[in-house]
């Protein structure tokens, strides 16, 4: 039985590809380093505004919190697809249109769900229409 992952949480460099929409955002740590350069050039006992540093404060939590929650939900669905991937090794599987049939040999997790390797090294990524049998 084999069963490759690959979480994005923790794996691959996953940055935007230059001159995408997402390259010209900013990003988490891009924002963190601008955010903590703001707050060490301010003066937390005079601030130009108490309102506005108390909200870059929160902000700065907020971030941080929606990657831990992300980086945490990545690995409980990993944990899923892996434990769904491997109640389908053994078992024969063929694609909604009908063109790829086979039984899987193995389970290969990627960024955008499982594919099923079969019998002579063919692919079947696993989503709507695909059709289990055998047991």
């Amino acid at each position: 039985m084999q069963v490759n992952g690959t979480n994005s949480a923790t794996g691959a460099n996953t940055a935007p590809a230059p001159g995408s929409a997402a390259a010209a955002s900013l990003d988490y740590n891009a924002f963190l380093r601008l955010l903590v350069a703001e707050m060490k050039n301010q003066d937390p006992t005079k601030p130009n505004d108490a309102t506005q540093y108390m909200a870059q404060l929160a902000s700065f939590s907020n971030v941080e919190q929606a990657i831990k929650t992300n980086n945490k939900l990545d690995a409980l669905l990993t944990t899923s697809a892996l434990g769904q991937a491997e109640s389908l090794i053994g078992r024969t599987i063929t694609s909604a249109d009908g063109a790829i049939s086979g039984k899987v040999t193995a389970i290969k997790i990627i960024s955008g769900g499982a594919v099923a390797i079969l019998e002579g090294d063919k692919q079947l990524p696993i989503g709507p229409g695909v059709v289990v049998s055998g047991s």
